[in-house]
């Protein structure tokens, strides 16, 4: 058995830390391959660009102070967070912005807190935000699946699109753009069109969107499969999904021409993946069971009011951030009962 004393949040577990880090990436595959399938080989740049960076960067940090890298890089940790952030950016951006968001991710949002076990932040949403407060545009600039697209892209336009940020054959972006499901939700509803009209939109599917809601089922998979192994907690994300279905349940009942079924707030966006391998990060949730499902509650309410009056059609990462800031603050108030309490009669 190897016991982990070097940062909070001390387990024990047969699996190191590295083991544990191959099998959630291992658990992001199905969701990835999916992702190409609906979206092309993109993502497949992205990631490996994010990649790159992010060990690039842990490297430059830990010898600025003068400790090992070859462990931390063999942790894993740098390449899942590579991997969560390339997942939630948009397919065609700049290479440059790929680099230095996941940059921004390893460096100020994780080592300089201390490295793995250290940071209060989920860095991988951190890098996220930052790119998404600082270059909107860019991060709002989707494709439309291959189910839908008019305009197919071949490999050589990917890497020109990503890498010059030339489109081929004098291409405008709207030739190839795409709303998310969530963003023509919020687009409509300020057009004062109806969910009803909104629904004739053909981006959408049975519950979200056309290719998105099957990346979000194959989220689903290795998010059950990571609970079924015992390498997270069904806590946070049972909590995550009931509570959006009871908060945007509600709405809907109220009003269901200006709030959409639940079921498209949780196969929309990145709920299934933040619910899954986001918000489960056992370094910034809250310890005990309560405190999980406490934390779950909280992600679900953010990520539906900024859905609902927000400036942003998402905010799982906002929402994860916000409840980040509240962990310690659930800790200190709901602490696990020591191994062997009793209680008094």
């Amino acid at each position: 058995m190897k016991l982990d004393f070097l940062s909070s949040p001390h387990r024990q577990t047969d699996l190191s830390i590295g083991a544990i880090m191959k099998m959630v990436i291992f658990a992001l595959i199905p969701g990835t391959v999916v992702y190409v399938y609906f979206f092309g080989i993109s993502i497949l740049i992205n990631l490996s660009i994010a990649i790159f960076f992010a060990c690039l960067s842990e490297a430059l940090v830990l010898y600025l102070r003068k400790r090992p890298i070859k462990p931390a890089l063999g942790d894993y940790s740098a390449v899942l967070t590579a991997w969560l952030f390339a997942l939630a950016i948009p397919p065609l951006l700049p290479w440059y912005l790929t680099a230095l968001g996941i940059t921004i991710a390893i460096i100020f949002a994780k080592q300089l807190y201390g490295g793995l076990g250290l940071n209060p932040f989920n860095p991988a949403m951190v890098g996220y935000v930052v790119l998404l407060i600082s270059y909107p545009s860019y991060m709002t600039q989707w494709i439309a699946p291959t189910e839908l697209a008019t305009i197919s892209l071949s490999v050589g336009d990917v890497f020109s699109s990503i890498f010059t940020g030339n489109l081929p054959n004098n291409l405008s972006w709207d030739a190839i753009s795409s709303a998310t499901p969530l963003d023509a939700v919020k687009t409509g509803l300020t057009q004062n069109h109806s969910i009803a009209e909104i629904r004739l939109n053909p981006i959408f599917g049975n519950f979200s969107g056309v290719g998105w809601e099957w990346i979000a089922y194959a989220y689903l998979i290795g998010g059950v499969w990571l609970i079924y192994k015992k390498i997270i907690q069904w806590y946070i994300p049972v909590a995550i999904f009931a509570s959006m279905f009871v908060f945007s349940g509600i709405a809907y009942a109220i009003n269901p021409e200006t709030h959409p079924f639940p079921l498209l707030h949780v196969f929309g966006g990145g709920l299934m993946l933040g619910a899954f391998f986001i918000a489960t990060d056992p370094t910034t949730a809250p310890s005990s069971p309560k405190g999980k499902i406490l934390f779950g509650i909280g992600v679900a309410f953010f990520t539906w009011v900024i859905r609902t009056w927000g400036g942003y059609p998402d905010g799982i990462a906002f929402a994860v951030l916000i409840m980040n800031m509240a962990s310690p603050t659930i800790d200190y108030f709901i602490k696990p009962k020591v191994f062997g309490y009793q209680s008094k009669k």
